[in-house]
C-alpha cells in the first residue's frame, strides 16, 4: 500500500479558525493511493479541522499540502474537487428538499457525460438508495442520509474521499452498515481518510491510523498496531486499550 509517492501529504501544517490561534500545531500526515487511513483522537484534538484544512475550507497559516504532486494550499474547495478529492462533512451533507436522484445529480456538477452508468454503480454500492431514489433526502433515516452523502461524493469518481465522522449519532446497527459501505468503497481503489470517534472500528478496518492530540500527530502506524497499543488507549480513553 505504501509503495511509491503519497497521494496526499500534509507537511508541518498550522491552521485554525482565528488568527494567531492555531488548532493544528505542526501536523504531518500522508495517505497513499488506495489506502484507508483512520484519524482518531480526543474531542478537540483537531481531527475535523485537519479534514477541512485539507479540503481548502481553512487555509493553513504555515506548512504545505501536496495532492497528486501539486501544492493545493490556497486553492478553493471547488478547485480541489476538480483535482480528484471529495469531502463528506458530518452534518448538512445532503440537500433535504431534493430527491435521492437529484442529490446524486448535484454531486456530478463538474461532469458533462451521461450519469446513468455512474448512478448504476452508486445504487449497486448502496442498494437502499435505489429503493429510495424518488424520495426526498430530508425524509431519509440518518444512516440513509450518510450513504447518500457518500454516494453523491462518489459521483465524481474521486481518487481521495474525506469522511468526517460518518458514524456520528447513528445506532449501532446503522454504524455497522455505514462502515461496511466505507470498506466497500475503499475496495474499489478509492483512498479514504476516515475521521472518526469510533476508534476501535476505525482502526480495525484501517491500513494505517493517526492519533491526534492537542493539534499534533502523536502516534502513527498500522491500524491493528495502534488498536492494541496501551499508550494509544491511555491517551485516547484514559485506559489501557482503545475501545
Amino acid at each position: 500500500m505504501a509503495d511509491g509517492s503519497p497521494l496526499l501529504q500534509v507537511e508541518d501544517v498550522y491552521a485554525g479558525y482565528v488568527q494567531d490561534l492555531d488548532i493544528l500545531q505542526g501536523i504531518h500526515f500522508k495517505i497513499y493511493p488506495g489506502e484507508l487511513v483512520a484519524v482518531i483522537g480526543p474531542n478537540g484534538a483537531g481531527k475535523s479541522t485537519l479534514a477541512k484544512t485539507i479540503f481548502g475550507l481553512l487555509t493553513p497559516h504555515r506548512g504545505k499540502i501536496v495532492f497528486n504532486d501539486k501544492n493545493i494550499v490556497g486553492l478553493k474547495s471547488n478547485q480541489i474537487v476538480k483535482r480528484g478529492m471529495c469531502y463528506v462533512p458530518q452534518i448538512a451533507n445532503v440537500f433535504p428538499s431534493l430527491t435521492v436522484d437529484e442529490n446524486l445529480e448535484m454531486g456530478a456538477f463538474t461532469r458533462n457525460d451521461s450519469l446513468r452508468s455512474l448512478k448504476h454503480e452508486i445504487f449497486a454500492t448502496f442498494p437502499i438508495l435505489a429503493e429510495r431514489r424518488r424520495q426526498r433526502a430530508g425524509t431519509l433515516s440518518g444512516g440513509e442520509r450518510q450513504q447518500l452523502a457518500m454516494g453523491r461524493a462518489l459521483m465524481l469518481k474521486p481518487s481521495l474521499l474525506l469522511l468526517d465522522e460518518p458514524s456520528a449519532a447513528l445506532s449501532p446497527l446503522l454504524v455497522n452498515s455505514v462502515f461496511e459501505r466505507v470498506q466497500q468503497i475503499n475496495q474499489t481503489g478509492t483512498a479514504i481518510v476516515l475521521v472518526e470517534q469510533n476508534a476501535r472500528k476505525a482502526l480495525a478496518m484501517a491500513d494505517r491510523g493517526y492519533v491526534l492530540d492537542a493539534g499534533r500527530d502523536r502516534f502513527e502506524g498500522r491500524g491493528a498496531d495502534l488498536l492494541n497499543d496501551p499508550k494509544v488507549g491511555e491517551l485516547y480513553l484514559g485506559a489501557g486499550r482503545v475501545r
